[in-house]
């Protein structure tokens, strides 16, 4: 990451969202930045598309899901699986176009595209001789 595009919003203390949760599990995350845009990558097995909830506010990018496990009807032989709340949030540079964050959820993975304003992007200035 160049300079500081991302910053975790964690610094040790608790932000206002996280305290109001209780108890929560920080989804593992990967990021890359690329010239275009920043790529997030959050680890959320066993949670479903529509309970995912990312907000993108005044510089702070927001993940919270939720996975709930259904017992099966005969109950479980044994299980290491529980429910609960993902919490994740950062700082992200302005030379985010928020209009254009995409999300999609494929097999437990969260891939986040937030693609940087154009005037954000490098330009590459042609030369000419006088």
């Amino acid at each position: 990451m160049s300079n500081t595009q991302v910053q975790k919003a964690d610094t040790g203390e608790l932000t206002a969202a996280e305290a109001d949760r209780g108890f929560i599990q920080t989804p593992r995350v990967d990021i890359i930045e690329t010239e275009q845009e920043l790529m997030v990558f959050a680890d959320l097995p066993g949670v479903k598309q529509d309970a995912v909830d990312i907000r993108f506010e005044r510089g702070e990018l927001t993940l919270h899901a939720r996975r709930t496990v259904e017992t099966p009807s005969g109950g479980f032989a044994h299980s290491e699986f529980s429910g609960g709340d993902y919490f994740r949030s950062f700082r992200v540079s302005d030379r985010i176009d928020a209009s254009k964050i995409t999300a999609e959820l494929k097999h437990g993975v969260l891939a986040l595209k937030l693609p940087k304003v154009e005037a954000a992007k490098p330009q590459r200035i042609a030369v000419t001789c006088a």
